[in-house]
């Protein structure tokens, strides 16, 4: 098994009939459908960009437009609600919600203070505070 095959054959077996098949058209050959599915769930799963795609998956603009393609006529949905309607019943989705409470601060600019002087802000409150 290779480390970028990210679909189990059973997986594989509940959307393959979802996949768009050779047309018949004469020019390049058709695809492989499971590697294409492979390196966008594994785009998504690293959080890359489509340049970054190993080239074990072939170009990259290959696997972007069946992406493309997918998310446009709503494949990619029904792929997605089946393989999660698969791992919810093998009991492999956890229900639990991690909430990140990180602060991003905002810059100085930011803020509804008004400039009192040129160049610097005057905070005429804290001054009682200071002392």
């Amino acid at each position: 098994m290779s480390r970028f095959q990210l679909l189990s054959d059973e997986q594989w077996a509940l959307i393959s009939d979802l996949m768009p098949g050779p047309t018949g058209k004469k020019g390049r050959p058709f695809a492989d459908a499971r590697l294409m599915i492979e390196a966008i769930i594994y785009r998504y799963r690293c959080g890359i960009a489509w340049r970054d795609l190993p080239e074990t998956f072939g170009p990259w603009q290959t696997v972007w437009q069946w992406h493309h393609r997918m998310a446009k006529d709503g494949t990619w949905g029904h792929v997605q609600a089946r393989l999660h309607e698969y791992a919810d019943r093998a009991g492999m989705v956890d229900w639990d919600v991690s909430v990140d409470s990180t602060i991003a601060r905002a810059h100085q600019h930011a803020t509804n203070v008004t400039r009192l002087k040129k160049g610097f802000v005057e905070l005429q409150e804290s001054a009682d505070r200071a002392a």
